[in-house]
């Protein structure tokens, strides 16, 4: 989209973009669909985060419940320097994603409500329907080993920016 339109404290080829809104990224993913001339980017769902980020198990982390390992995969508060880090420095999770626990976290489509998952539906969840937040997910260069698992989660209005927050394109395949 041009590097002139990105907001990262640390632009490069190999930096994740981050200090974007939700709305930063709705917009970047309405024109790259334009450019491409499809409708097929989007970001993914907080359920397709979660599915992406366990590879197939269900323990804390895809590489079992113990965090000791958590350095070879995801930057993080001990050494990430103070900073996001390039993409694909670490290890990748089992399906080739790389940076799915750390350098920067990242929106999804949902709206985030803290108690959801207690009174949600548990199999493919949608998300609440409406609210003031949206859910992101993963950790960044800045948060701890809690942060991190598989299964956490926060919330942001859609205006917040944040340098250790930035997001993952989802696509659509065809039929």
């Amino acid at each position: 989209m041009g590097s002139e339109s990105n907001p990262s404290l640390i632009a490069g080829r190999n930096y994740p973009v981050e200090s974007v809104t939700w709305s930063d990224a709705q917009l970047f993913i309405l024109n790259l669909n334009h450019k491409e001339a499809t409708q097929r980017y989007r970001l993914p769902t907080e359920a397709e985060w979660d599915r992406s980020a366990r590879a197939g198990t269900e323990t804390l982390y895809f590489f079992g419940d113990v965090g000791d390992e958590l350095g070879q995969f995801a930057w993080h508060r001990g050494d990430a320097g103070g900073t996001s880090r390039p993409v694909g420095e670490k290890a990748p999770n089992p399906w080739g994603l790389f940076d799915i626990y750390g350098n920067v976290a990242e929106w999804t489509e949902d709206y985030y409500a803290d108690d959801y998952y207690a009174h949600g539906q548990a199999t493919a969840p949608q998300g609440p329907g409406s609210g003031l937040r949206r859910v992101f997910r993963g950790g960044s260069w800045r948060d701890g080993f809690r942060r991190r698992r598989s299964a956490a989660r926060r919330g942001a209005l859609e205006d917040s920016r944040d340098g250790a927050l930035g997001f993952r394109l989802a696509f659509t395949a065809a039929d």
